[in-house]
C-alpha cells in the first residue's frame, strides 16, 4: 500500500472515530489487533473506544502529527475534553483538559494490526485544580 493511501485511509479510520461509527472498525482494525501488547481484536478494540466514550462523552480525535513510513503511521492526536469522573487515575470530574497522545500504528493489508500509545498525563495533571 502506498503512503497516501495509508495516509487516507487513516484519516479515514480517525473519521470513523470522530462519527461513532463503531460498526465500521472492522475495515480499519484486524481481527487480531494488539494495544499496548495486549490482544484486544476487533472486538476488544471497539468495546475500550466505547468505554472512552462513556468516560469522555465529547472526545474528538484531532490529528496534529502525521508521519507515513512504509507501513507504519505515527500520529500526534491533540485532545480537548471533559472527562466524567477519574481520567487515567486522576480526579478529572468534569474539568476540562487538555492533552495529547503520541500514536504508533503498524498496518498489515490495510488493516491495524498493532497500536503503541501514551498519553501526556503530566498534562492533565498541570491543569488539575485540586
Amino acid at each position: 500500500m502506498s503512503e497516501k493511501l495509508l495516509e487516507k485511509l487513516y484519516r479515514d479510520y480517525i473519521d470513523c472515530l470522530n462519527d461513532r461509527r463503531f460498526e465500521d472498525l472492522g475495515f480499519f482494525v484486524d481481527k487480531d489487533a494488539v494495544h499496548n501488547g495486549q490482544a484486544l481484536g476487533v472486538g476488544g478494540y471497539r468495546a475500550m473506544l466505547e468505554r472512552d466514550i462513556q468516560q469522555i462523552p465529547d472526545l474528538l480525535f484531532q490529528i496534529e502529527l502525521l508521519i507515513i513510513k512504509d507501513h507504519f503511521v505515527a500520529s500526534r492526536l491533540r485532545f480537548d475534553v471533559t472527562p466524567n469522573g477519574n481520567f487515567l487515575r486522576l480526579p478529572v470530574n468534569g474539568q476540562k483538559v487538555s492533552f495529547t497522545e503520541n500514536v504508533f500504528y503498524r498496518f498489515n493489508e490495510g488493516k491495524i494490526v498493532e497500536v503503541w500509545s501514551v498519553i501526556d498525563k503530566t498534562a492533565i495533571e498541570a491543569q488539575l485544580k485540586f
